[in-house]
């Protein structure tokens, strides 16, 4: 064949791709796993719902504590891919979803957080706001202290959360385009994560609670009770203002599954690593 005929074909062969066939995938790292949930499904969910909607490829590390080979406490999962120095490299955004409450090793967290601080984006689902904590961290932590630096990562300090019931979530910052046309809903029964402290989180949402009244074995009634707290962010962390989104729901299988909380997560990581437009949709070549 002539190869000017040759050149033009191909190039006429690369027009005809959809644009999302020509862009690169986003290559997202799920870390999952942990105490206190049905990880092994909702890896999955979270992996499917992200690659259904997003030009990405999801990779997933998964510790799952209720395996034989688990012989630690469950809320100390301890991720391979932490221990090594340059671990988010081939990353363009970390999703953390594990539940590990019990580990205080500030070497292995400060692996982490280094990731972060030398730019990689993140999204932090539900337990992940309760991991990596010691010390009094159920006070609020000092900015600058060893056991402040995860809360500092994330921009808010949570500790805790009352019984499941279902959460009002009310969008707050109807200009940011992670909530740009998106519709308050109400969960199923769900955890409300407690806000100790907001740090440098700006927020998106809130969650409103109905508790009901509670009576114990010793007939004691704790009268019925309403909730309130921020249960979607956005933070910029450390000295490149790396984009981190976070959101407190997802403890149940019911929610994690849920199109509007996938929605959210999807919107959530597109703008932390810059490919959301400020309409709320996909940059060209990162939506389906």
């Amino acid at each position: 064949m002539n190869p000017r005929i040759a050149l033009l074909s191909a190039l006429l062969a690369g027009l005809a791709l959809p644009l999302s066939a020509a862009t690169k995938p986003l290559e997202v790292l799920l870390v999952i796993g942990g105490c206190c949930h049905d990880y092994a499904t909702q890896k999955d969910q979270l992996k499917k719902g992200v690659e259904a909607r997003l030009n990405a490829r999801v990779t997933v590390e998964f510790v799952d504590v209720n395996d034989k080979a688990f012989t630690d406490k469950k809320t100390r999962p301890v991720f391979e891919v932490y221990k090594k120095a340059d671990w988010g490299r081939a990353y363009d955004v970390v999703i953390h979803d594990e539940c590990a409450a019990d580990i205080t090793d500030q070497a292995y967290v400060n692996n982490i957080l280094d990731a972060h601080r030398n730019g990689l984006p993140a999204v932090n689902l539900h337990c992940a706001m309760h991991s990596y904590r010691w010390g009094n961290f159920g006070s609020p932590v000092k900015r600058g202290d060893d056991n402040a630096h995860w809360y500092e990562f994330i921009g808010l300090q949570s500790t805790g959360h009352g019984p499941q019931a279902p959460i009002d979530v009310q969008y707050t910052d109807a200009s940011s385009p992670i909530t740009k046309g998106l519709q308050g809903w109400t969960t199923i029964n769900e955890e409300l994560y407690n806000n100790v402290q907001i740090l440098d989180a700006k927020e998106l949402a809130k969650g409103n609670q109905k508790i009901p009244e509670k009576k114990d074995k010793k007939g004691k009634v704790t009268p019925a009770k309403e909730a309130s707290a921020v249960v979607a962010w956005t933070n910029l962390y450390g000295p490149k203002k790396t984009r981190v989104f976070s959101t407190t729901l997802g403890h149940n299988n019911g929610t994690v599954g849920d199109e509007r909380y996938l929605d959210l997560i999807c919107r959530g990581l597109l703008w932390s690593v810059g490919k959301l437009g400020d309409d709320g949709k996909p940059a060209e070549g990162y939506g389906k």
